[in-house]
């Protein structure tokens, strides 16, 4: 116990480095200098006379020893401050810290639009959003939730339901269309120009995803562009260069008024709404339970 007194800092500087595997990301969260960071570190070890952590120059992963140190403190730490937080949000007043990763769709047209009556409603609590199409880890990465379609979430989070289901549409424009003609069928998008979109954690281009005959198909296209943000991608359609795959709410009001026409309609698909998906059932502060049920899909 007196290791634990005299260290506690440097156990939790340890965790932290841990979570982010990385002492420049670490000092930077913690808001001390990596130097500080690095030798307060080195101090442990040496106070343990155990190697905490294997260090390269690209990154940082605990020991076998340091991860079963982390291990054995985690949970403690975590139940401090749920405690902590509990006494805290006796006053009414629920405060906290939120970190989510959300894919760019998800945060333009479901989560951002519920987030800012909620977070007027609760000024104490404070939300980072991070939007990114890419696919991470949200334990390894310290996110407290993440913010998907229904079906890229893994069977062993719990998942809670933000949206109707989404359906993706292709469009383009009519001036477009009058020269190079329309597709009648998913397949007729390869003799075509298509805006195309690179998914950054297989760092490949996505295969537009299409029902034909009851089964589910892919379309390889391609075209003079790839982007990996939707607002590029819509803009390039709106002015001609091609035919875009996007999800049908985003160009709606377009199709409307005519600045685009949609095609194959009949063959897209729909896919599972958005869901929040978090690790574990295990009771939460009480700012993380409010913004659960204020996003929460309501019929």
């Amino acid at each position: 116990m007196e290791i634990l007194k005299e260290h506690f800092n440097e156990f939790l500087y340890l965790l932290t480095v841990a979570q982010e595997r990385s002492f420049t990301r670490a000092a930077s969260k913690l808001g001390i200098s990596q130097s500080a960071l690095s030798h307060a570190i080195k101090v442990l070890e040496q106070k343990l006379q155990i190697r905490l952590l294997t260090r390269t120059t690209r990154s940082v992963a605990p020991t076998a020893l340091g991860a079963q140190i982390i291990a054995s403190l985690q949970p403690r730490l975590d139940e401090l401050e749920q405690t902590l937080q509990s006494l805290v949000e006796q006053n009414d007043r629920p405060s906290g810290y939120i970190r989510l990763s959300v894919s760019e769709h998800a945060a333009h047209s479901v989560l951002w639009p519920k987030l800012k009556p909620f977070l007027k409603q609760y000024p104490q609590i404070n939300v980072e959003l991070f939007i990114d199409n890419q696919f991470v880890d949200i334990v390894q990465n310290g996110f407290d939730a993440g913010v998907r379609l229904g079906e890229s979430v893994d069977k062993d989070m719990v998942a809670v339901r933000l949206s109707e289901d989404i359906r993706f549409a292709v469009v383009a424009t009519a001036e477009y269309f009058e020269k190079h003609g329309m597709p009648t069928t998913p397949a007729d998008l390869q003799h075509h120009q298509c805006i195309n979109v690179r998914l950054p954690s297989a760092n490949k281009l996505y295969q537009w995803e299409f029902i034909q005959d009851g089964r589910p198909m892919r379309v390889k296209v391609n075209g003079q562009l790839t982007f990996n943000q939707l607002p590029e991608r819509i803009d390039a359609t709106l002015s001609g260069f091609g035919v875009a795959y996007v999800p049908d709410d985003m160009v709606s009001q377009m199709v409307a008024n005519g600045e685009l026409i949609q095609v194959l309609k009949d063959y897209c698909p729909v896919f599972p709404g958005y869901y929040l998906y978090y690790p574990s059932r295990q009771r939460h502060p009480r700012a993380f339970a409010l913004m659960i049920d204020a996003l929460r899909l309501t019929k």
